[in-house]
């Protein structure tokens, strides 16, 4: 063949190259469906674009699966049949260790890098403190339902377990797989951190599954997985602390984790005229007073979780003293953060806009999720 043969050859199969089509994207719809009864005392929901349905039902039925296993996990008030649990450790303090799974003690090992990341402001052994609450806090609600007000622990009464409280009464066997409380009076809750934590897990485990886009919503705890199709991205609401829509909604790049802490769940009406929600801030025994909710946008969602449950009771300069540490010690977590509080609670010199009845205080790109 000739070079002009030749080069007539070779710019025919670059035409013939150049006319074939990409592979075609396929048709994804968009499914979505909750559970009322998969475990941590909330509603899951699972949104998701796939081919097929059955694809996402797959999805879902796995989302259901790994959150009850997680649930019963990190339970402090259940037992389950060859299970060691939460509770299995706390009714084993001050007799042996626990042989528990790897999952536990990571939870673990984490919420410690927590306590001390927080100077102490987020504890998982405050769980004789919180169980004092569990108490008072059930009741109450019982006795708001039928139009009575409820009681409110005695400080003596929390002063005398907080002497069971602290990380020397852990004792973490990592290569046994132990857990061991090592006073009798001793007692973990992991409520500030295992929904995200859990969460987080089912984000990974769907994604190594095959699913591409979707979102895990574990009752306001929401993982994205990654955009949706076409680029778009992920927009999740923040809820109004009075109950009324949404006080903002943020966009989510990507795989992202959103968290909000709040008063407004879990909460009695007491006796001497105040309302008593869920989280209790570890200086003074009783439920925080600083803001009404703290919503923590990153990437780990347990880490999302614990640092909303921080920063719930400290103040805001402590607040933002903790996300400078959090920032240096993991400098591949982005992490912006936003305060609903009263008006007459912002600090002096502090940045906020209003809200409805509610001052918002943001970090300074925190601004750049928020839809317009």
């Amino acid at each position: 063949m000739n070079k002009k043969a030749m080069s007539l050859a070779l710019a025919g199969l670059l035409m013939l190259g150049g006319c074939q089509s990409k592979p075609k994207e396929p048709e994804l719809t968009r499914y979505s469906n909750m559970a009322l009864d998969a475990g941590f005392d909330t509603v899951m929901t699972l949104t998701g674009f796939t081919e097929k349905e059955e694809q996402f039902n797959q999805y879902f039925a796995e989302m259901k699966q790994l959150f009850l296993h997680y649930n019963a996990l990190f339970d402090v008030y259940n037992d389950y049949d060859g299970l060691n649990n939460i509770k299995t450790i706390n009714d084993n303090a001050g007799i042996e260790p626990v042989s528990v799974d790897p999952e536990i003690i990571e939870l673990l090992k984490t919420a410690k890098e927590f306590y001390d990341l927080s100077n102490g402001e987020f504890d998982v052994t405050m769980g004789a403190v919180l169980k004092i609450w569990h108490t008072y806090r059930e009741e109450g609600i019982a006795l708001n339902n039928e139009g009575q007000l409820g009681k409110v622990p005695p400080l003596a009464e929390l002063e005398s377990a907080k002497a069971c409280t602290g990380w020397d009464k852990v004792e973490i066997d990592e290569i046994a797989g132990t857990v061991y409380l090592n006073q009798g009076c001793a007692s973990l809750d992991v409520g500030g951190i295992a929904k995200g934590f859990a969460a987080g897990k089912v984000q990974q485990k769907l994604i190594e599954a095959g699913l591409v886009h979707g979102t895990v919503d574990a009752g306001g705890n929401i993982c994205t997985i990654n955009d949706k199709p076409g680029g778009q991205q992920w927009r999740v609401g923040i809820r109004n602390p009075s109950g009324n829509g949404s006080l903002a909604v943020v966009t989510l790049p990507g795989s992202a984790a959103f968290v909000s802490s709040g008063d407004y769940e879990r909460f009695y009406g007491a006796e001497d005229g105040k309302l008593y929600h869920h989280i209790i801030d570890p200086q003074t025994l009783f439920p925080a007073t600083y803001y009404h909710q703290v919503t923590i946008v990153t990437e780990n969602s347990g880490y999302a979780d614990a640092l909303s449950t921080a920063l719930f009771t400290m103040s805001y300069d402590d607040g933002l003293a903790l996300i400078d540490r959090f920032r240096q010690t993991y400098p591949d977590q982005p992490i912006e953060v936003m305060w609903v509080m009263d008006p007459d609670q912002v600090p002096s010199g502090v940045n906020s806009v209003m809200s409805g009845e509610y001052a918002v205080v943001m970090t300074d790109s925190m601004k750049d999720y928020l839809a317009q």
